[in-house]
Order: C-alpha cells, then sequence, then structure tokens
C-alpha cells in the first residue's frame, strides 16, 4: 500500500473518532493536542510530507499524459514496471515519432516487381509508391530484381530499411511486408491479374486503365516499373511525393549507412575527393556495343556477350559511330585527359564508384599515372568488412551512393541510372558540384588533340568553358513533348522538389 493511500485511511478512523467521542470530547482532545508541542510538530511534519508526497504524485500522471516524461527513472508505487526498467530506458535511443496513419477506402492491392540496377529499382519503387498513394491502394513491399546481369538474390529488405519505408510513409499510403492470408492464397492459386504498364504514363492512365483492373481482381502485380511514370506535366503534389519517397522514405540498412560513412570519414581524413563513376565495366560495353581502346580478343568477347543476353535486342553495332554520337561511356584515357583539362587537382583523392573495369590496370594505367591517389572501397577496407555484401551487386552500389552524395565533386562518365539519380539528390542537398561531361563534345576534341591539331592550352581552355555551366547549378528541366527520352529526367532534376531561380520552363 503507497504512503498516500496509508494517510487516507487513517484520516478516515480519525474523523470516525471525531463523530463518536462527540463535540465535547473532541474539544478535550483538542486541548491534549495543544498541551503536547511535541505531538503537534510531528503531526504538522507529517501532514506536510503527505501532502507533497500527493503533489509529487500527481505531477507523476500530469507527466505522462503530456508526452516527454519528466520524471522518468524515478520510483512510483503506481508503477512497478517503470522501476524495474528505469535505469535500462535512460539508456536507449530516442524513437522518432511516427506520422499519423492516413486512413482512406482501400481499393485494392498492388504487388511490383521491379527491374534493372539498383538505381533504376530505386526510381521505380519512388513512382509505385505514388502510383499507390493516389489509386488509394495498399502497397505491398516491392520485389526487387533476381534475375537480371548481375544475378543478385538481394531482397528489399536487405538493401533497404523496410520498417523505416512503411512508417515513414505511413501518412500517404499503407504499405505491408506481404499480402493478408486470404489474399496470399488467391495468389498461390493465380487468382489475381499481372501486366507492364506503360511507359512514361501520366496519371490519368493510372486512374482510368490500372484502377479499375485492381477493384476487379482485388490484387495487381506489375511486373515491370522502369519510367512508367512521366517526367513532366504531372500535378506537383505527384512530383513532390516522388521526391519524398526518394530523398526520406528510402534509407538503407543500418549495416550499409554505418559502412559508407566509415568510407566517408576514411577519405575525409586525408582531405577532399572526387567520387568517379567510371561506367567502363564488361556488361556496359557489352550491352552498349562500344569497344572504343579495346583489342580484337576483347572486341569479340564483348560481342558474344551481347548475344548471349536475348533481353539485350540491340546485336549489330557500329561501335565508333556510337562513341561519335556521344552514346558511349568515357573510356578510362579519355576521363583522365578531360580530368586533367579541367583543372582537377592531380594529388586529389578520386574513389572510383565502379564494378571491375574492362581490361583491368591495363586501362586504367592513363588515368592512375595522371592521379596517383586513385582508391576503392576494396583498398579502402578491410576485406571482411565487405563480405555481407560481397557477390551483392546493388549492395556495393548501395554503399557507393552514399559515398557519391558525401563527395566534393560528383563525375559520371556515362548518363546511367546511377549518374542521374545521385545527380539529383546533390541537387537536393545544395546543389552539390556534379560536372555532367558532354561525351559527343568531348571526344570529338580529344580526337582532335590526339591527332595533333590542337593545343593543349587551346584543349584544356576549351572543355573548361564548354562545362563552365554544367556543375550541378540550379536550372530548370528540358521538357520534348512526346519524346520522353531525350528530354531531362525526372530524377536526375526534380526542380518541383528544389529552390529555383524564377526562370520559365523550357519547351522545345
Amino acid at each position: 500500500m503507497c504512503k498516500m493511500d496509508k494517510f487516507l485511511y487513517h484520516r478516515k478512523l480519525w474523523e470516525m473518532n471525531v463523530k463518536l467521542l462527540g463535540e465535547s470530547k473532541v474539544e478535550k482532545l483538542k486541548n491534549s493536542f495543544v498541551s503536547r508541542p511535541r505531538m503537534s510538530l510531528w503531526m504538522i511534519r507529517a501532514v506536510t510530507v503527505l501532502l507533497l508526497w500527493s503533489c509529487f504524485v500527481h505531477l507523476m500522471a500530469l507527466g505522462e499524459m503530456w508526452g516527454p516524461r519528466l520524471f522518468k527513472g524515478w520510483p512510483s508505487c503506481f508503477n512497478h514496471h517503470e522501476l524495474s526498467t528505469a535505469a535500462e530506458m535512460t539508456s536507449l535511443p530516442t524513437k522518432i515519432a511516427l506520422p499519423p496513419k492516413r486512413v482512406y477506402v482501400n481499393n485494392g492491392y498492388l504487388m511490383v516487381s521491379c527491374n534493372g540496377g539498383l538505381n533504376q529499382m530505386r526510381a521505380a519503387i519512388c513512382d509505385m509508391v505514388t502510383v499507390a498513394r493516389y489509386l488509394n491502394v495498399t502497397l505491398i513491399v516491392p520485389e526487387l530484381d533476381k534475375t537480371s546481369f548481375w544475378n543478385d538474390p538481394s531482397e528489399f529488405k536487405d538493401i533497404f530499411d523496410v520498417d523505416h519505408f512503411i512508417g515513414s510513409l505511413r501518412d500517404e499510403v499503407r504499405i505491408l511486408k506481404e499480402l493478408p492470408p486470404r489474399l496470399k492464397k488467391r495468389v498461390e492459386l493465380g487468382m489475381y491479374h499481372e501486366m507492364p504498364p506503360i511507359s512514361w504514363s501520366n496519371m490519368s492512365y493510372y486512374q482510368n486503365q490500372i484502377l479499375p483492373l485492381v477493384k476487379k481482381h482485388k490484387v495487381l502485380h506489375l511486373n515491370k516499373t522502369d519510367t512508367r511514370l512521366a517526367n513532366n506535366e504531372l500535378p506537383v503534389e505527384v512530383q513532390k511525393l516522388r521526391c519524398r519517397v526518394n530523398f526520406n522514405g528510402l534509407k538503407f540498412t543500418p549495416q550499409i549507412e554505418e559502412l559508407g560513412r566509415r568510407v566517408v570519414k576514411i577519405l575525409r581524413e586525408k582531405g577532399p575527393f572526387l567520387v568517379l563513376h567510371l561506367r567502363y565495366e564488361m556488361d556496359m560495353l557489352a550491352f552498349s556495343g562500344c569497344s572504343h581502346g579495346c583489342n580484337p580478343e576483347e572486341e569479340e568477347e564483348l560481342t558474344r556477350m551481347r548475344y548471349a543476353y536475348p533481353w539485350w535486342k540491340e546485336k549489330v553495332i557500329n561501335s565508333e559511330l556510337k562513341r561519335k554520337d556521344g552514346l558511349c561511356p568515357l573510356t578510362p584515357e579519355e576521363t583522365a585527359l578531360t580530368l586533367t583539362a579541367l583543372g582537377i587537382d592531380r594529388n586529389v583523392q578520386i574513389y572510383i564508384a565502379a564494378g571491375e573495369i574492362y581490361g583491368g590496370q591495363r586501362r586504367m594505367k592513363a588515368l592512375t599515372d595522371a592521379f596517383p591517389n586513385v582508391v576503392r572501397k576494396e583498398t579502402l577496407l578491410e576485406s571482411s568488412d565487405l563480405d555481407f555484401c560481397r557477390n551483392h551487386s546493388s549492395q556495393m552500389a548501395a554503399l557507393d551512393y552514399l559515398v557519391a552524395l558525401e563527395s566534393d565533386i560528383f563525375v559520371p562518365t556515362n548518363d546511367g541510372n546511377m549518374a542521374r539519380v545521385v545527380e539529383g539528390h546533390r541537387r537536393f542537398l545544395g546543389f552539390k558540384k556534379t560536372i555532367q561531361l558532354n561525351r559527343r563534345f568531348l571526344v570529338k576534341l580529344i580526337d582532335e588533340y590526339t591527332e595533333g591539331l590542337l593545343s593543349w592550352d587551346v584543349f584544356s581552355s576549351t572543355v573548361k568553358a564548354f562545362h563552365s555551366t554544367r556543375m550541378g547549378s540550379p536550372k530548370r528541366r528540358l521538357v520534348i513533348p512526346n519524346r520522353p527520352k531525350e528530354e531531362d529526367y525526372f530524377y536526375a532534376n526534380p526542380q518541383e522538389c528544389l529552390q529555383l531561380l524564377d526562370e520559365p520552363l523550357r519547351v522545345i
């Protein structure tokens, strides 16, 4: 029994005694108290202590009602659980408050299978969350591609913090890790609809074509998700939700995030660093048909690989013509010339954000001769640090993504998905310096320089002047109606989510 309870009990007894004794006896009793100064003092002290304790208990109750527990960890006779765990609670991290759940009538369930590499899937996840929200459906945590060239068996939870993904977006859309049991059974029996949505679609397509299918079949599976939402002509709130998912909803797992912080710390201790997304791996060269600088044996190997993958539709490719059109990634040799011409300090650390470079050290020699401080995650970390993500290309790419975001300069040698998504994320972080190389312009200039038609000074000054406005500064997206592949990609420049200059939208 608490002290307060004891006090109330004794007070009740005293009142009952008062009634039994009568007023005359009470008067005598009072006089007896007066005549006993020590007893009176003791009673005053006792009543004071009990009153203070009563105030304390009320404050404890109010503290629990009003959020921050000012007296957390103090013993309380009203909560024995708090008494036993008080010491533990003070050492636990503060929980981030989740937004309130959005309440809406659920029109059905949307399953999605992403295709492609990490950053193609990242953009697709943002699009599918947005579609689910505006169709008022429940999204099942997306399935990642396990059958592409990279053959990465990683699940969503192996790359992204799935609980953060679900909780941080719950004020927009309901997301579940899996279908409810009864619907899961229906899917196992084949009682659902499956289809690829049309590429570069607007929201009216999803409202008019996709929503009726969800309502009809209860479960809809979209088996292709790359570039299925338009770059432009979408409501601002739709574009802002795509940004929110990308920049807030999608966090990598704590293990990947911690490893990324460690790599950045190692680099920062030695000074500024540049991240070079040197997209010169075997798969890229085989897919694109770009073989400039390769020997005949390598060209044949790349051709065999291209024909081995049926989903790479283009088979006969003129490598030199494609290079002159600016459709090939820069070679390591071309990259070394370009960075030197741009005036990049030869002593700067250059972190290679890429897989294994085709041709190995032979092809990297020109770059390492020009910039001796070339490093990779494999050279900065212990081999055991990478054990958890070895042979998981998407997890390795996630690590490179984090380092690229933190770099002083980011330079991609090709305009693939990582190059564009990282560019847009760096814009969001304050227009961090990203050099957008114009390959068509550069290869023509490089050929003229190597043929002796240009001096180094002219070559260097021309490269600098041309790229002076291509450093990731604020600009409006280029819009080309009915030609979405040729216009600026939304995720490379999500202008609706950025603090931009007051410029009119460019349309050609």
